[in-house]
């Protein structure tokens, strides 16, 4: 052929602007398999369609953001199981702590032995258990099935001994024991000679706090033994001022003016306000059941003590208001409402109560905090370690921290535990309520230690 027949067919100038070739668009191929057999493909028979993939109708981006969502699904679920699988164990540790050998049934040959020979269920002067002790000292049961802590070299210890604590059950494994009584050091007369003071045990319960009911710490109030009979007669004379003991109907009245929010804090107020012959000595004993700081104890009782003078201004606000209703006159808004806990000398006190607990580092699991208040209103701080030691725990010596004069903080930190609406430990309130019923059972003067 020749050549020149193909010249005159080129174009022979080209427009720069010339429209582009549209390209055919890919077709979408399935995945379905080919015909089984040739025939069919002839035939043109159609396969049978499978459900295709979610990617075979999207874009890959599309395809690449569902894979990462359901990774992201599966993370976040194998997460929370992992999360549970932390959180239900010390929910279950918390609400149902590990129980002791008395309730597994377990006891020592001893006390099997003296249960048998005596022919009773008493147990005399027999163990609890091979490793409870308090405070250095053994627990054993003495004749009468009274729980006591004695020496370890006792060989038949009873509660009349010297040497001896009788002890109650505080209802918790980390503080198994309180003493029934204590002894504190107090000042009388006009030298103010330091001397020792017995107090015993009105009533006990557990601090808990959150919605895991998370025990923090066990509270008891004793009462100074010689003020029982004061203790007694303010009681009384709450229900009926002309009797000398209540009957069973005026002990109930007694019981729901001491458990009503209103009514509680009046009969608390007016016990608390007493001062001198009338005024009645009282302790709080307070025991961490586990590790603690002195910050997070005094900021316990500062946030409590801030909620009840809150309470005051809230409740004089609303009385004045009242007022200003059934008097027809307009009530002003005050920038500071004028109550007994807005004075400088009251935040001055509330310093030095603060003061007391600062730098003092750590409070382990079993020491005591001592919380003491004389008829005067003085509250006195002292500390008491609990020192681990190669032969076992071992008492520290009573330490004084500090003290505040101002009667008024004293009255508010008793009121957290036994007046109001919400208390700190409403178990310690009822058992307190149940020990004040305990004491007006007997005539005025008669009461010499109250038996839990």
């Amino acid at each position: 052929m020749n050549a020149a027949r193909f010249i005159p067919r080129r174009p022979i100038f080209r427009c720069l602007n010339a429209p582009r070739i549209p390209t055919t668009p890919l077709r979408h191929y399935s995945r379905d398999p080919l015909p089984k057999s040739s025939l069919d493909g002839f035939l043109g028979a159609a396969p049978k369609r499978r459900r295709t993939r979610i990617e075979d109708d999207v874009s890959l981006y599309r395809a690449e953001a569902i894979r990462r969502a359901q990774l992201i699904r599966k993370r976040n679920w194998l997460a929370l199981g992992c999360a549970l699988s932390m959180i239900i164990p010390i929910i279950l540790t918390q609400l149902y702590p590990i129980p002791t050998d008395d309730e597994k049934g377990d006891s020592t040959p001893q006390s099997q032995s003296s249960s048998k020979s005596s022919g009773t269920g008493v147990r005399a002067d027999s163990p609890r258990g091979a490793d409870e002790h308090f405070q250095g000292k053994k627990v054993v049961i003495a004749p009468g099935d009274k729980i006591i802590a004695a020496p370890e070299n006792a060989e038949h210890p009873s509660v009349a001994d010297p040497d001896t604590v009788e002890l109650v059950e505080t209802g918790t494994s980390y503080v198994p024991y309180f003493p029934k009584t204590i002894k504190l050091p107090t000042s009388s007369g006009p030298e103010a000679v330091e001397a020792e003071a017995e107090y015993t045990l009105l009533g006990l319960g557990i601090r808990k706090v959150s919605f895991l009911r998370v025990q923090v710490y066990v509270v008891g109030l004793y009462v100074k033994t010689s003020s029982l009979s004061a203790l007694q007669n303010h009681l009384i004379n709450t229900v009926n001022p002309s009797a000398s003991a209540l009957i069973p109907g005026e002990k109930d009245d007694l019981r729901k003016a001491l458990l009503d929010p209103e009514r509680s804090t009046q009969v608390w107020e007016s016990i608390l306000s007493k001062q001198g012959p009338e005024g009645v000595d009282m302790a709080l004993r307070i025991v961490p059941t586990r590790g603690t700081d002195f910050n997070h104890l005094r900021d316990g009782l500062m946030r409590g003590i801030q909620g009840r003078t809150d309470e005051v201004a809230r409740k004089q606000a609303e009385m004045l208001r009242q007022q200003a209703v059934e008097s027809e006159t307009i009530a002003l808004p005050k920038p500071v409402q004028e109550t007994e806990f807005q004075d400088e000398s009251f935040g001055l006190a509330m310093k030095e109560f603060k003061a007391i607990f600062g730098g003092r580092g750590s409070a382990g699991k079993g020491s005591v905090l001592l919380l003491s208040r004389n008829a005067e209103g003085k509250l006195d701080v002292m500390y008491q370690p609990l020192k681990k030691t190669n032969k076992g725990e071992k008492v520290g010596n009573l330490e004084r921290m500090g003290s505040v004069v101002d009667g008024r903080v004293s009255r508010l930190l008793w009121l957290l535990y036994l007046g109001g609406q919400n208390v700190s430990s409403e178990e310690a309130r009822k058992n307190i309520v149940d020990g004040c019923i305990g004491i007006v059972e007997r005539p005025v003067g008669t009461v010499e230690s109250m038996v839990l």
